[in-house]
């Protein structure tokens, strides 16, 4: 088996295994998803299964769709806002869904700039 395919079925596997551990946990979930260019966050309900809040770069008013900002600048920026939008909504406990991915760099910079925003996980 080729080395890339092995990796995205190592990681698929990661993702359900992270996933399933916190779906048991009756909070809502804070799942991330980064890209080369871009990184997308979201709090989803489980439970209602709907997503409650939604953050990512590509928005106008975190930095637009022009440039690059896949980087922790770009993480530290989503997690603020996705921390602020969900404080509106009244959400302050979540689960952290990494999606497979290790806890380092960009995945790192959006929990701490989420937990620093008021965000309890």
């Amino acid at each position: 088996m080729r080395l890339e395919k092995r990796l995205s079925v190592q990681r698929q596997r990661r993702k359900f295994r992270v996933r399933n551990a916190l779906r048991n946990s009756g909070r809502p979930r804070l799942s991330i998803y980064g890209s080369g260019k871009h990184i997308y966050a979201q709090i989803i309900d489980d439970v209602a299964g709907n997503t409650m809040v939604s953050a990512s770069t590509l928005e106008k008013s975190l930095g637009g769709a022009g440039t690059c900002h896949g980087n922790c600048e770009g993480a530290v920026t989503v997690g603020k806002a996705i921390a602020e939008r969900a404080l509106a909504k009244g959400v302050v406990q979540v689960c952290f869904d990494r999606g497979g991915r290790r806890y380092h760099g960009r995945v790192a910079a959006l929990a701490e700039a989420a937990r620093q925003a008021g965000l309890d996980f």
